[in-house]
């Protein structure tokens, strides 16, 4: 048997909101660039990828993700001027026309910046923390979600550094180090039963209290896909085990900081 689904609210800017664990959300893909691997026709008109977006807003996503940088294996990192010539304009507009969630797919705290002062509520961060530390601190200073992606290595020499004595373990590990990193910066957000409770954290001088999600979405996308049927009997009960240990250590760390 498998466990029961916890769900959990997240507030997001604008009084939007994610309702997790209740149905699978659906997300939008984006890529605002012109060698992407996931596209068989990369978009990279402004106009073209604002259709293509409310396109899939009516076709039923619950979340836009938006990326104007590949990582496609072997590929050379972009300037943060050349990501956000793409992204920008897009969210911008997309702020106004769309009423889903706007999610970002960036690492740097610069385009991070620029994003949710356009009305981007997602920061969606590959490396997890890894490339771009400070990331953390801009997520800290603004009502947004951040989400916590596993990866080792630069897309350039991604698959040199995929090497695991013990997969599930060792994503685990480096997974709470990242979410270390986010919580010693003020984004705190513990699981704890229905909902996510977010713990107090000093306000910052202008007033505001830094507050953001902490997902490993990765793990949980894995655990997903397994509950339905998926994959192999031993893979899925190791991404059971997987994802019982990753939400126990959510559960320990909630119960000691998390406030009423």
């Amino acid at each position: 048997m498998f466990p029961t689904r916890r769900t959990y609210v997240v507030p997001l800017a604008d009084h939007h909101e994610l309702r997790l664990g209740e149905r699978p959300l659906v997300m939008g893909i984006l890529n605002v660039t012109p060698d992407s691997f996931a596209d068989a026709s990369p978009i990279v008109d402004s106009t073209a990828a604002i259709d293509r977006a409310i396109e899939m807003e009516e076709e039923g996503a619950d979340i836009l993700d938006v990326g104007g940088e590949s990582t496609r294996p072997g590929t050379e990192p972009g300037t943060a001027t050349e990501e956000l010539s793409r992204v920008l304009p897009v969210v911008r507009a997309l702020a106004r026309r769309v009423r889903v969630p706007i999610s970002v797919d960036t690492y740097r705290a610069e385009v991070a910046r620029a994003v949710i002062a356009e009305g981007a509520t997602i920061i969606n961060d590959i490396s997890g923390l890894r490339y771009e530390p400070q990331l953390a601190d801009v997520a800290a200073e603004s009502p947004v979600a951040l989400v916590l992606m596993h990866m080792r290595g630069r897309p350039k020499a991604m698959y040199e550094e995929a090497v695991y004595a013990d997969l599930m373990a060792e994503v685990i590990a480096e997974l709470r180090a990242s979410m270390t990193v986010a919580s010693a910066a003020g984004n705190v957000a513990m699981p704890s039963r229905s909902t996510l409770k977010y713990s107090m954290v000093p306000p910052t001088s202008s007033g505001m209290r830094p507050r953001a999600l902490i997902c490993a979405i990765n793990i949980r996308a894995s655990w997903d896909m397994a509950s339905a049927g998926r994959g192999s009997r031993p893979a899925m009960r190791r991404l059971r085990a997987m994802n019982s240990r990753l939400m126990e250590s959510g559960d320990s760390a909630g119960s000691q900081k998390a406030t009423p």
